[in-house]
């Protein structure tokens, strides 16, 4: 089963949830600071971290960013009602959920599930559906929801969860225009709040990931007051 790093000072729920998360079979390397935890983690790379946001030594967004510099690891925030401004900075830079405190073990659970099955994670039982009628190609542009790959002119483009969801739902329909707040609806759930710059630096992401691919990529366009949408071939 996948492994999970969980990082948090507070023994108590590093304590509940990796029993939590033990008894669905998960593997957990747990942490007490985010020192300590990006070196387990950059030594011992996990399927999926569980990071606080408030930590000694080194808090939970200076943990992502440093991170982000050389890995796509999907991230679930532990967060406070007071946090919203971490919040919106840690969408930002690439966390995939946020969940507030006091939380649902169970949905704490059921949310690394969801997003280990899409970002492709093994040994997760998969729902019983047809995957070849769910890969979405456009173009040059493949997409496998289920196995959480996505592929330009045949080179592999990494993307986080969310990132994939905006891109899915832009290449769903081309030449449709998708609003911000349409696109929030598809990469996030209700319990998550963004504002418009979010959905502006994820776009901003994606341009650059594909760029890496091929210099000339331009298929994903603004229009200005409106929204995006992928290019018609």
């Amino acid at each position: 089963m996948p492994t999970i790093a969980l990082v948090d000072d507070d023994l108590n729920i590093l304590t509940s949830v990796s029993i939590a998360l033990e008894n669905e079979g998960f593997r957990i390397q747990s942490y007490t600071d985010g020192a300590t935890a990006l070196d387990g983690i950059r030594q011992s790379p996990p399927d999926l971290a569980i990071f606080d946001i408030k930590m000694p030594r080194m808090d939970g967004m200076e943990l992502l960013r440093r991170l982000r510099q050389k890995s796509d690891l999907p991230v679930i925030f532990l967060t406070s009602k007071d946090e919203e401004i971490d919040e919106l900075f840690g969408l930002k830079m690439g966390a995939d959920d946020f969940i507030r405190k006091p939380f649902s073990q169970r949905l704490l659970v059921e949310r690394v599930k969801a997003i280990l099955r899409r970002s492709g994670a093994k040994d997760l039982p998969a729902p019983a559906k047809e995957t070849d009628a769910k890969v979405l190609e456009r173009g040059q542009l493949k997409m496998d929801p289920e196995r959480h790959t996505c592929t330009w002119k045949g080179e592999q483009v990494v993307l986080t969860v969310t990132e994939f969801l905006i891109l899915q739902s832009l290449a769903q329909r081309p030449g449709i225009v998708r609003s911000r707040n349409a696109l929030m609806d598809a990469a996030y759930d209700d319990q998550v709040y963004v504002d418009d710059r979010t959905i502006d630096s994820h776009i901003k992401r994606l341009r650059k990931k594909f760029k890496q691919v091929d210099d000339d990529f331009e298929m994903i366009e603004t229009l200005y007051g409106v929204g995006y949408r992928f290019k018609e071939a």
